[in-house]
């Protein structure tokens, strides 16, 4: 089911060190008029916390789709990803890597890991809020995704 079928707002958690980055995204998701609860961890290691429900995010919801950055301190996004793919209960979430790197390396490794879409951040205020709109779009009116909740 399409979550934007499901009645409820969509899930995203949002692992970024840029504060900028954070309030451009919130205001690109506020654009699309979709229900969204967007979650931010500073860095992978929260991130994966937060989606093995450990700690200060016992209660935190699964996500219906990560947005994850490459390049942040403690643990990087390469790391999370090759962590998710590797964990039988997260390997099937939806991972979105938003990122300035245009290496072709990183966007091999990423695919070779999974990533569900490689989209880099627009310098653009305005373009960068429009990508966020698109995204959750196409990922909440288009997109049929795995329940991920645990039964």
């Amino acid at each position: 089911m399409k979550i934007a079928d499901s009645g409820r707002p969509a899930e995203v958690l949002l692992v970024e060190d840029n504060e900028d980055d954070v309030i451009i995204t919130r205001r690109g998701f506020n654009k699309s008029d979709l229900p969204v609860n967007l979650h931010r961890v500073e860095n992978g290691e929260e991130c994966m916390q937060f989606l093995r429900k450990t700690g200060q995010y016992a209660d935190a919801p699964t996500p219906d789709l990560i947005l994850l950055d490459l390049n942040m301190p403690v643990k990087d996004g390469r790391e999370v990803l090759s962590e998710i793919v590797a964990d039988e209960q997260l390997r099937r979430l939806a991972v979105v890597v938003l990122t300035t790197s245009e290496s072709d390396q990183d966007l091999l490794t990423m695919y070779d890991l999974r990533c569900s879409s490689y989209i880099l951040k627009p310098v653009d205020f305005k373009e960068f809020q429009q990508v966020i709109k698109y995204i959750g779009e196409y990922w909440f009116t288009i997109v049929v995704l795995p329940n991920g909740r645990s039964e």
